[in-house]
């Protein structure tokens, strides 16, 4: 028999039912009549509004309007066209119009970001833009609550994580978001090494000349709804046990552990107002609507988590 961490690790999180679903599942898993072997502990997590906030914007928007201001100051031509207008404004609004439109089945914003997003790295090797990154987390701030990126953080899935390694899980990271802009925090934020972080990319070309590997002038392939599963599959070669996430996006990855006899599907609902993200279901309605359906474990930011942000 195997030894089961202690919940104690469990501290951010209140006592209840959410709770008690994770501990009995991760006790089902460990030490039940069914345990599954070590190898096949799978579990994954999406990232904006999952691992941390993702309001107003998710946070690599915000680097990326950086690159942007630079862009148009550069060249102020560009603020004829979006997302470089929005960004001569002050509209931030409407980068994250462009996410929520996504979420509702419209994509004709969000590729007018994706093109603007893979200028900004073409021809870019990947080790200054692993810098650039790097240099944007140790001195930017949130927008809106003021802090650091790194205290912008769920405290409680910090601890769930932690919790799942201590029990023979290996957990990913399976976002929408771009991979190599969170493998440079993803150790030191999340404890998960790079070499499990899944997100989308920006198709990637050798330069022998520099010998160096850089950043092409298209989009491999956007890591969301239907692509996460396909994605986990692809790296993983397993079905998780364990998934979670907070977005309509997330369902397809969140129901692709429940053929499983010993699964358990978190969907984070951020209800919460007042200790730091605002309260929002944009974006989540086709997952909330599909909790019960789905068999999916509901996890209330203002009923489950005693404590949102890493401080």
């Amino acid at each position: 028999m195997t030894d089961l961490a202690p919940t104690t690790d469990l501290a951010s999180w209140r006592p209840g039912p959410t709770r008690d679903a994770i501990t009995g599942f991760v006790s089902a898993v460990v030490d039940g009549p069914d345990a599954v072997p070590e190898a096949e502990r799978i579990a994954v997590f999406d990232n904006d509004g999952t691992l941390w906030t993702e309001k107003p914007m998710p946070t690599q928007l915000a680097y990326v309007v950086q690159q942007w201001t630079a862009a148009v100051a550069a060249d102020p031509g560009l603020a004829a066209q979006q997302p470089y207008t929005a960004v001569r404004d002050g509209d931030l609004a409407w980068l994250g119009r462009a996410v929520d439109k996504h979420y509702a089945g419209d994509d004709s914003d969000l590729r007018v970001l994706i093109a603007a997003l893979v200028r900004t790295t073409a021809g870019v090797s990947v080790h200054d833009y692993h810098a650039s990154v790097e240099a944007f987390y140790r001195d930017a701030r949130h927008l809106t609550l003021q802090r650091s990126y790194a205290n912008a953080v769920y405290q409680p899935m910090v601890e769930l994580l932690d919790y799942l390694a201590a029990n023979g899980f290996d957990c990913y990271i399976v976002s929408g978001g771009d991979r190599d802009f969170m493998r440079p925090i993803s150790t030191a934020y999340y404890g998960i090494p790079p070499e499990r972080v899944i997100g989308s990319a920006v198709g990637l070309t050798y330069d022998g000349e520099s010998n160096d590997v850089r950043y092409g002038t298209a989009f491999d392939f956007f890591d969301d709804g239907p692509e996460k599963p396909i994605r986990i599959w692809t790296r993983t070669g397993r079905r998780p046990l364990l998934a979670a996430g907070n977005s309509n996006g997330d369902l397809p990855m969140l129901r692709f552990p429940r053929r499983h006899p010993r699964s358990l599907s978190l969907l984070i609902h951020h209800d919460d107002d007042g200790r730091g993200d605002l309260p929002y279901d944009t974006g989540a309605e086709e997952a909330l609507a599909a909790v019960e359906a789905d068999g999916l474990t509901l996890v209330s930011v203002r009923d489950d988590w005693s404590t949102v942000f890493v401080e």
